[in-house]
């Protein structure tokens, strides 16, 4: 062989070598070991169930286990602040509501959603006026009149300082009434006692449907704009004189400083999982309505979310940080 062609030969292989050895893109091979997904309520609650679903199918997608790990206590502030610290990798994702503003404002914690980069928001889950199955009451109007007789007497189950909190205040705010606030951490504990008659209200959502069904709670009104096609025959809080709506907004963020092809890859597995059929019939088994945000439409609901809950703290006079 001469000498020129060994000469080539052996060019060729070092160029193969030198394309083999080159590192892969930031990200390329993202994710390569299971992801935690931190749901800070306790298991068997609302988030939790909601979260599962979307945890295993977006495990499907990213070719990974996403592992949902529950951190409660302290009105989901424990877990947030486990995710927060947590390594910004992309192997630890964080489920929020809006409890992060609440939260916030109410002082129970000082940490916010700027904290966190925003990945996606997955779904709305309609709030609703629950009651006490054997409870007196068959209507919103009946419940609103006793409450004013009996200021301060009729037992609210809330988290305080989170969304099922800040619910009832505002019917309380617009109604012009006063309930008596018993504390629990997460909505399963919640609703064991409301389907106890512990408490006598609380906030509810269509998943427990079978419970109204049943007699175990009776819904008494939706606080959505128009009557909600799962359930037609249940009125909004609107038709008995109470202008309040409200929604549980459920997202995913991921540390403060995670890398752009980690937050690019699982925006794009969950917009994919949202656009599921599959997804969408079991959200509607769970009394949720998919409502896919990507990361930046996302961000700025995060900040348009962030004022109101700031305005309705200070209106309710719970506001203790601005």
């Amino acid at each position: 062989m001469k000498r020129s062609q060994i000469v080539w030969i052996a060019g060729l292989a070092m160029l193969a070598f030198a394309a083999g050895a080159a590192p892969r893109a930031e990200g390329a091979t993202y994710p390569e070991r299971p992801i935690k997904f931190i749901v800070p309520w306790a298991a068997g609650g609302d988030t939790d169930v909601i979260k599962r679903v979307l945890a295993n199918m977006l495990q499907k997608e990213l070719g990974q286990p996403v592992v949902v790990t529950n951190i409660t206590g302290a009105s989901a502030t424990v877990g947030l602040r486990e995710a927060k610290n947590s390594p910004p990798d992309g192997y630890t994702i964080y489920s929020v509501h809006d409890s992060v503003h609440t939260t916030y404002y109410t002082g129970v914690t000082e940490i916010g959603y700027t904290d966190f980069e925003p990945v996606c928001l997955a779904t709305a889950t309609p709030a609703i006026v629950a009651v006490y199955g054997k409870s007196k009451w068959s209507t919103m109007k009946e419940l609103l009149e006793d409450a004013r007789r009996r200021p301060g007497e009729i037992k609210v189950g809330a988290t305080l300082g989170s969304t099922s909190h800040f619910f009832p205040a505002l019917i309380e705010r617009d109604a012009k009434i006063k309930w008596k606030y018993v504390s629990y951490e997460g909505t399963a504990p919640r609703m064991t006692a409301l389907l106890g008659g512990h408490i006598d209200m609380g906030e509810s959502n269509l998943t427990q449907a079978d419970k109204a069904k049943g007699g175990q709670i009776k819904f008494l009104a939706i606080a959505t704009e128009r009557r909600h096609p799962e359930a037609p025959d249940l009125p909004t809080l609107k038709e008995v004189g109470v202008n309040v709506t409200y929604a549980v907004n459920r997202g995913v963020l991921a540390p403060k400083g995670t890398p752009e092809p980690a937050l690019a890859r699982l925006e794009a597995a969950c917009e994919k999982v949202t656009k599921d059929p599959a997804f969408a019939e079991a959200m509607r088994k769970h009394g949720t309505d998919v409502q896919f945000l990507g990361r930046k439409a996302y961000a700025e609901f995060l900040q348009k979310n962030d004022v109101l809950n700031r305005d309705l703290a200070t209106d309710l006079g719970l506001l203790k940080r601005k």
